[in-house]
């Protein structure tokens, strides 16, 4: 007899595979359409340029004249990229001129280190400089020193940086009199650096010698982005507000917001900031206070309206301060139709314009929640959606818990030394709401997780992000991935593979009974039901996929515990009618699978042919 094989949409691993009966239980790169699994689109490098550093922060906005702009924030560097086109607009710590960078330059035959003396040049190693002005010094070329370097080796007044060409002379001081050397603000740590080494938290407090028992985190560098018009507003995780106006070469840096004609009161240091863009007032979300003191984690201060440079309160003007009242810290405030939302460690509470003379006020909405990391939430239809500490939340207009069905599967495999690193994003063509995550043995993003919020569904599977912007002003969901001083930008949901590789994909079922869990089954034949459409047929004029037919006997018993129970696997082709097999058991799980080039599958219901045979 024909029996179709029919499984619910959304994959469970809360249950065992057994108790999941009729669900699917595993998969990686695939999600679900009308019900039915599929393989995720693929994605393809956006352009040529590569990023210096990990990227953690992805913003685009639109100007005036509908210049499309992304800025990028990594570890080392603030970029803005349009056109495929990538701009250094980095802000600078320190610029030296003449007297001071006089023939700065020496170089040793055969090598292409250059030795560098500035006289309290002030950077560490790994910072970075750069070079205008400089002649030809020892054989090796202007265009090779005035450019962007890495800090290498320090020593006092001096600094190494790299070039291509080695010297073809000893020069003990060259380069010329018109040298400027400009130096970024430093680096910041790439992930979490967690330590109870000397120095540390506790240490010594004990008596000489004893070690820290409590431990020092120095957090990875995150940058927050909104737009003020045209223009840019950016500051690290911690630090300074940067300011960068509008120019059409994109060649100025960004600037220190407190350097701007006029500026007042400016927050020395902030956790993030945000424009409220319907009454166009710049917000600081953990601030230094208002006429000085140390940093205040649950302040909440704004500048004055259409003037974001000026943070000082007037009776004659809007800027202001307001505080919130529990929690330890203000962890991300994320905008909404009617509020911003501002999560500490321990509440949720809504932040509106108010329109009086108090400007904004605020409101707790619910306590003993979580959200792990300032980058864990989205918003989507008004409704937002973050993941916590130990589950899911979702608000819209009351917080709830998100039931999950992978629950377990994410937060007992989770590092939470690196929950920073944990990426919300949508992929509202899909209607998916997706958060990258590192997994317990990574300190990288490494899996992810996707709620299909009209459907309800959950799925997951691995792939390493550091960022991801799904904004309705690019064609197609954008992320950064790859290695430190390697990282590119890829459109998602284009094509069908890895960029040039193959992406492999496959979803598995929960064991189900063939029968009623008592009887055997002999099946002899699988009727398929594939869907090929999408597929790219020049890269792969016959695309294929994997069944895979898993029977057993019991729920504990492997797979293959005799030649009779082997798994059987099949190719299965867009002509393929039926596919004859024979396989004998009380139990049976079902896959599907794809490693090829150019592969695009939608699985249907596929049938099984079989007959009873016994209980025994």
């Amino acid at each position: 007899m024909l029996q179709k094989i029919t499984f619910r949409p959304g994959v469970n691993r809360d249950q065992t595979n057994y108790a999941n009966e009729g669900g699917w239980y595993a998969c990686d790169r695939i999600r679900f359409r009308s019900g039915q699994p599929q393989k995720i689109g693929g994605w393809l490098r956006y352009g040529i340029f590569t990023l210096l550093g990990i990227c953690r922060q992805m913003f685009v906005w639109i100007t005036t004249a509908s210049d499309n702009i992304m800025a990028i924030g990594t570890n080392k560097k603030l970029y803005l990229e349009s056109g495929t086109n990538l701009y250094d607009i980095t802000p600078l710590r320190a610029t030296s001129i003449s007297p001071a960078t006089d023939n700065c330059f020496a170089t040793s035959i055969g090598s292409n280190i250059v030795t560098v003396t500035i006289t309290g040049f002030g950077s560490s190693t790994g910072d970075y400089v750069t070079f205008s002005g400089a002649t030809a010094v020892g054989g090796i070329p202007a265009s090779e020193l005035n450019a962007n370097k890495l800090i290498t080796k320090i020593n006092a007044n001096t600094f190494t940086i790299t070039v291509t060409t080695n010297a073809t002379s000893n020069v003990a001081a060259g380069g010329g009199t018109s040298i400027t050397a400009k130096f970024d603000i430093p680096v910041g740590p790439v992930i979490n650096v967690i330590g109870y080494g000397w120095g540390a938290g506790t240490w010594g407090r004990g008596g000489w010698g004893s070690g820290s028992t409590t431990p020092v985190v120095i957090k990875q560098r995150d940058w927050f982005f909104d737009n003020f018009d045209n223009d840019l507003v950016a500051n690290i995780r911690g630090g300074a507000l940067y300011y960068w106006a509008l120019d059409s070469t994109y060649t100025t840096r960004a600037v220190l917001l407190s350097s701007l004609v006029g500026a007042s009161d400016v927050p020395s240091q902030t956790n993030q900031l945000l424009v409220s863009q319907g009454d166009r007032h710049l917000l600081a979300f953990g601030a230094t206070p208002y006429g000085g003191g140390p940093f205040d984690p649950m302040l909440i201060r704004w500048a004055n309206q259409d003037e974001p440079e000026n943070w000082t309160p007037q009776v004659t003007n809007s800027a202001g301060f307001i505080r919130v009242s529990r929690g330890d810290k203000i962890v991300r405030a994320i905008p909404t139709r009617q509020e911003i939302l501002v999560f500490t460690t321990a509440t949720l509470n809504s932040l509106q314009f108010l329109g009086t003379t108090d400007v904004f006020g605020i409101q707790e909405l619910s306590d003993n929640i979580s959200i792990a990391g300032p980058r864990a939430v989205t918003t989507v239809n008004n409704t937002a959606y973050w993941m916590g500490t130990d589950k899911f939340y979702m608000y819209a207009g009351r917080v709830d818990t998100l039931p999950c069905t992978l629950r377990n599967h994410v937060f007992e495999n989770l590092n939470y030394d690196q929950i920073d690193q944990i990426v919300c994003g949508t992929n509202e063509q899909w209607n998916e709401v997706w958060w990258f995550y590192p997994t317990a043995n990574s300190t990288t993003n490494d899996a992810y997780v996707i709620y299909n919020h009209l459907d309800r569904i959950w799925y997951y599977g691995s792939m390493s992000r550091t960022a991801w912007n799904d904004s309705p002003l690019r064609e197609y969901p954008q992320a950064a991935s790859g290695v430190e001083d390697a990282q590119v930008v890829y459109n998602h949901e284009l094509g069908v593979d890895d960029d040039v590789l193959p992406m492999a994909a496959y979803i598995q079922s929960s064991d189900f009974d063939i029968v009623d869990g008592e009887q055997f089954m002999l099946i002899k034949r699988i009727i398929p039901d594939v869907e090929f459409d999408g597929s790219n047929t020049l890269a792969n004029p016959a695309p294929s996929v994997l069944l895979t037919i898993k029977p057993r006997n019991f729920p504990g018993a492997d797979y293959s515990t005799s030649p009779a129970k082997n798994v059987i696997t099949t190719d299965i082709t867009n002509y393929t009618n039926q596919v004859f097999l024979r396989a004998r058991a009380r139990q049976m799980g079902f896959k599907i699978s794809s490693s090829d080039i150019g592969v695009q599958w939608q699985l249907g219901n596929p049938r099984l042919d079989g007959r009873l045979d016994g209980k025994r």
